[in-house]
């Protein structure tokens, strides 16, 4: 009767031994056809500090923004979406609050850079005299507010340019596409 039960309990455990390795190899082939199957959905094309920029951002941005600039490139998007970003990344360490991204990028603007602009009535003046042929003999007066406004504009962009250079200096950026053609990347 041992040697009965020996057989038996023998041939159980083949058994269990063969399901096992089928188990094993099903498992297996599975895991090789999900792996072999997956795709890349998209990658990073630019870090900047601790966050990414990944291809679908660029691309979505990029197509936005042709149809407004149509001559642009995908490296001055890129460009353009690195700046914003470290904009953004400033003004949130500066403790700035916004219900969205451009809230906060306006905050930062009026607070960080036109606060510091001062404009002479002088200037105004002078831009005037300098380029009276533009305003077709118009007064002073009713072009002033004009003037002001294109001179503040111009005098907002130089600022926010050279903070964008300070934050780029102190950032870790890395990019990691060329764009074909312009030579862009690094």
């Amino acid at each position: 009767m041992r040697n009965r039960q020996s057989g038996a309990s023998k041939a159980l455990s083949e058994r269990i031994n063969r399901l096992y390795i089928v188990l094993l190899l099903f498992t297996f082939h599975f895991s090789l056809f999900t792996v072999s199957s997956a795709e890349l959905i998209d990658r990073v094309v630019a870090y900047i500090d601790d966050k990414a920029i990944t291809l679908s951002e660029l691309n979505e941005t990029f197509d936005r923004t042709r149809k407004v600039q149509p001559d642009i490139t995908r490296r001055e998007v890129l460009d353009t979406m690195v700046n914003r970003m470290l904009l953004l990344n400033e003004a949130k360490r500066l403790r700035f609050e916004g219900k969205s991204d451009e809230e906060l990028l306006n905050e930062y603007i009026e607070l960080k850079v036109k606060a510091f602009i001062r404009l002479r009535e002088e200037d105004i003046e002078d831009y005037y005299q300098k380029n009276i042929d533009e305003f077709k003999e118009a007064p002073y007066e009713s072009v002033r507010d004009k003037i002001e406004h294109y001179l503040t504009e111009r005098e907002t962009n130089s600022l926010l340019k050279k903070q964008i250079e300070e934050l780029r200096a102190k950032a870790y950026i890395k990019i990691l596409i060329r764009e074909q053609g312009d030579g862009g990347g690094s």
